[in-house]
């Protein structure tokens, strides 16, 4: 059980990294908040999944720990896109490619 509770302390180490990379990456903050609640939310779920495997008798508080973070985060995160849409923030657009110019 310690081999498969620490991979699993690995993934969602791993996922956290990707959601931090993800919040300074996004070219805004629609994005960053989908990069941030999608990839931290199973970054935390793997880390309870990993301590759970390693502590077994842990197992109803992090399971209280884990409603808690499913719960909250997509609530959490749509009703920050919502506050932030209503402010006036837009989404942010790609410009649009123009073709080379030919050459006379």
């Amino acid at each position: 059980m310690r081999l498969a509770g620490d991979i699993f302390l690995l993934i969602g180490a791993l996922f956290c990294l990707l959601a931090t990379i993800g919040l300074l990456r996004m070219p805004d903050t629609y994005n960053r908040i989908q990069a941030g609640t999608k990839a931290g939310t199973l970054g935390a779920l793997s880390l309870l999944l990993g301590v759970a495997l390693i502590q077994p008798e842990w197992w109803a508080k992090l399971l209280t720990i884990a409603g808690f973070i499913l719960f909250t985060s997509p609530v959490g995160s749509s009703t920050i896109a919502r506050a932030i849409h209503l402010v006036g923030i837009r989404p942010w657009r790609n410009p649009p490619i123009e073709a080379p110019e030919e050459e006379k």
